[in-house]
């Protein structure tokens, strides 16, 4: 790895050192100190940030620190990679404030640090192109997701969620690098961008080494599709979220989402050219499957949680909306337009459906005690009345994670619906095919957004139209009330001024894409 690879990872070892210090600390440090500990994080997260914007951390030649510049080594140095890092950075931040608790009998530096160490992980996936660093990143969020759920609850539920999310994590883990495999033994490289021009230059010699492409994408899609919970690998989520605490449920939705997406995007729309046919065809399958699912069963749930890990299901079959149109537009002659709106449009979605989520869970986490979650919905009855500003916030989460105008969630949906609309066929091809199979996944995902509007108001409505039942602490901290203020106020600011935050993703998107490169030999097994 050059000097300049590590300089662009300066952010990264920022938050890793960050976490170091914080483990260190917390040996010597008595009581729990849950103030200190959450600023000393939320510090090392401005640093990072500072120093993905700051000149001099990037490599010669570079006119801007947003701009595409190839360097020796793993590293990939595009917009894409910037925004998802300044996400994981945002996301990280409201999740470090929401862990801020008065007292209680989590270990702080274990629960914080252990939690920056996950958002580094998402920034080095951010960053990745090349196979072993991309899966380094992808277990760098997965592990300590391990220890933060154990150290949420010591109950025999919070146990259990933890034995299943630690074996089922495991075996995509190895799923996801057997595809890796084969795709190494197709190629001969582990670099996405060698991958990617291997086979370009192999389209008429690989024969039947195409078979085991397609055995590197349906695995790939299988390793990942746990992280995304994509239906069929969805099963594990209701259970862990009920089982765990409001921020470790949080956390589960929102982290592993950004890599999944990020780790399909880099893999499947951009380095695994000639398998698009097939891709996307499995995307929409997915996405149908994924999005109906969640919202027909979290109708039916009665646990807070428990609505909300269907929720995420759900949410996850919307951004693979936007997958499957990147991967049917990166086909031979279709306009990228559509390729860059569809992954742009996953990207917009992911940091519109962060900030809510986040804000949902540290709403959630202020109602109730450090050592006490609030579990039902029944628990929520009366807040418009008891904490109203509370209440509020959760209302205003609702209506945009529901895709209710003009808050931010409506335009990220209407920018999925939109980029299947917008699909086109190659030139000179049928056009009929292609335009009905995204006609009707955007019918489809029009209905399930109706489907869904109903449990999120069902949530609204309890709060404010029914008598409470039970006495809210609302003693989650100060640090769970600045988060879920921070999210309410990006939200709506979001869905007021779109545009900019729309076109950044669009151009994210675009810098994908690597510059022609002299052709290769494909390089057979």
């Amino acid at each position: 790895m050059s000097l300049d690879a590590i300089k662009i990872l300066t952010p990264e070892l920022i938050v890793i050192l960050t976490a170091t210090l914080i483990y260190v600390l917390g040996a010597f440090l008595p009581g729990r100190h849950w103030g200190r500990v959450a600023m000393l994080g939320l510090i090392g997260a401005a640093i990072a940030l500072y120093c993905t914007y700051e000149y001099r951390f990037w490599p010669e030649g570079a006119q801007a620190p947003l701009a595409s510049v190839e360097i020796k080594g793993p590293i990939a140095v595009d917009l894409f990679g910037q925004y998802i890092r300044w996400l994981a950075l945002l996301v990280g931040s409201l999740f470090v404030l929401t862990a801020q608790r008065p007292s209680s009998s989590t270990p702080a530096a274990e629960m914080v640090g252990t939690l920056l160490m996950s958002v580094a992980g998402t920034m080095l996936v951010g960053s990745a192109r090349e196979l072993g660093l991309l899966f380094l990143g992808l277990e760098l969020v997965s592990i300590p997701t391990y220890v933060v759920l154990y150290l949420a609850r010591g109950d025999r539920a919070s146990q259990e969620s933890t034995v299943k999310y630690f074996f089922l994590s495991i075996l995509s883990s190895g799923v996801l690098l057997y595809g890796f495999t084969f795709l190494y033994g197709l190629t001969g490289t582990t670099d996405l961008v060698e991958i990617r021009q291997i086979l370009l230059a192999g389209d008429d010699t690989l024969g039947a080494g195409r078979l085991f492409g397609r055995l590197a994408l349906v695995l790939i899609f299988a390793g990942l599709g746990f992280r995304i919970t994509a239906v069929p690998f969805h099963f594990y989520a209701p259970d862990v979220f009920q089982g765990t605490s409001n921020l470790n449920a949080g956390l589960l939705s929102v982290l592993p989402k950004i890599v999944g997406f990020t780790a399909l995007v880099r893999l499947i729309a951009i380095a695994m050219p000639g398998y698009e046919v097939l891709a996307w065809r499995v995307a929409i399958v997915l996405a149908v499957l994924t999005m109906t699912l969640g919202n027909v069963l979290a109708l039916w749930q009665d646990n807070v949680r428990r609505m909300l890990a269907y929720s995420s299901i759900a949410h996850a079959g919307y951004m693979l909306i936007g997958l499957a149109v990147g991967l049917a537009a990166n086909m031979e002659d279709v306009s990228s337009v559509a390729l860059f709106q569809g992954i742009g449009s996953t990207i917009f979605y992911l940091v519109v459906y962060g900030v809510s989520t986040a804000g949902v869970f540290a709403a959630l986490t202020a109602l109730g005690e450090p050592d006490k979650q609030v579990d039902l919905l029944d628990d929520l009855a009366g807040a418009g009345k008891t904490h109203p500003f509370v209440a509020g916030c959760i209302a205003v989460f609702m209506f945009s994670l529901a895709g209710l105008p003009p808050l931010a969630g409506f335009w990220g949906k209407l920018s999925l619906f939109f980029s299947a609309l917008g699909v086109d066929a190659p030139t000179g091809g049928d056009t009929s095919d292609l335009r009905k199979w995204f006609l009707a996944l955007a019918i489809v995902a029009a209905l399930n957004a109706a489907i869904a509007a109903a449990y999120y108001l069902r949530i609204v409505g309890v709060m404010y139209f029914r008598s409470p039942l039970t006495t809210l602490a609302g003693e989650g901290g100060r640090g769970a009330r600045v988060a879920l203020t921070a999210s309410v106020v990006l939200v709506v600011l979001m869905g007021l001024a779109p545009g900019r935050l729309q076109s950044g993703a669009n151009k994210a998107a675009q810098s994908l894409l690597p510059a022609p490169a002299t052709p290769q030999v494909a390089k057979l097994p």
